[in-house]
C-alpha cells in the first residue's frame, strides 16, 4: 500500500548569483511500514526534502501525497492539523520540553491535538524504548540516547503514518546509534509506520529497506540497503 508519494518537488532558495536549486523535480514513492535512507553532503538538498515532505517548507512546484491526500492543496489550518495527527517528527537536537518528565513529553503531541493518552499505549512504547524506570525524569537527568528514545516516544505516540527523522543518531555515539537504528527498525515493523530518516552515515544506512543520494538537488535511488 502507497503511502509517500512525491512527484516533481523542485525547492530553490535566493536569486540571482546567490541562487540555489535546493531540490530538482524529485519524484519517488514508499510504501506502509517500509524503512528508507536519504544520504547526501551536507548542503545536497536532502534535509529541504524532508522540510517539504513534512510541510515544514512549502515547495516552489511539484506535489507530497500522503496517503493520497495532497498535503500542498490544504489550506494552512488544515495541513496543520493533519500534519500533526499523521506525520511524526524526529531531530537531531531531541528538542524535548526540559520542564516536563519523559511520559509528560511523550504524551505532549497529543496534549497539543486535545487527545488524552492510552495508558496501554503509553505503557508500550516506554516498554519497548526501554524508558520505563525513567518515566519520572527530566530530559537533563537523561544520557543522550536515552533522550532519543523519548523524541522517538513522542513520535510514535500519535500513531502517524509517516515518520521523518533527521539525523537521529547524530549527537549519539555509535552504541546509541545502532540502538536507534533499532527502535525505528522496530517501529516499522510493529506499528507499520512509513520511515524516512536523513544521514551522513553510510553504514547506518544500510540497514534500512532502501537507501536514496541526494546531490545538487537531484535524488538517486542506490537500491535496496540490507
Amino acid at each position: 500500500m502507497e503511502i509517500l508519494k512525491v512527484e516533481n518537488l523542485c525547492k530553490t532558495y535566493g536569486k540571482g548569483k546567490t541562487q540555489v536549486k535546493a531540490l530538482k523535480n524529485v519524484s519517488f514513492s514508499m510504501q506502509k511500514g517500509e524503512f528508507a535512507a536519504v544520504v547526501g553532503e551536507s548542503g545536497s538538498g536532502k534535509s529541504t526534502l524532508l522540510n517539504c515532505i513534512g510541510a515544514l517548507d512549502e515547495p516552489d512546484s511539484g506535489s507530497v501525497y500522503l496517503d493520497g491526500r495532497t498535503l500542498f492543496s490544504m489550506k494552512e489550518n488544515e495541513r496543520t492539523i493533519f500534519r500533526r495527527r499523521n506525520i511524526g517528527f524526529i531531530f537531531q537536537s531531541f528538542q524535548l520540553v526540559p520542564e516536563l518528565n519523559v511520559e509528560q513529553n511523550i504524551i505532549f503531541p497529543l496534549l497539543l491535538d486535545n487527545r488524552k493518552a492510552q495508558p496501554e499505549q503509553l505503557e508500550e512504547i516506554l516498554e519497548v524504548l526501554g524508558l520505563k524506570e525513567r518515566r519520572k525524569h527530566l530530559p537533563g537527568q537523561l544520557s543522550g540516547g536515552q533522550q532519543q528514545r523519548v523524541a522517538i516516544g513522542r513520535a510514535l505516540i500519535t500513531k502517524p503514518m509517516m515518520i521523518l527523522a533527521d539525523e537521529p543518531t547524530g549527537n549519539l555515539d555509535s552504541g546509541n546509534s545502532r540502538d536507534v537504528i533499532s527502535l525505528l527498525h522496530q517501529a516499522s515493523k510493529r506499528y507499520q509506520q512509513t520511515i524516512l530518516m536523513i544521514t551522513h552515515n553510510q553504514n547506518l544506512a544500510s540497514s534500512a529497506d532502501r537507501v536514496f543520494r541526494v546531490a545538487d538537488g537531484v535524488l538517486t535511488e542506490l537500491g535496496e540497503g540490507r
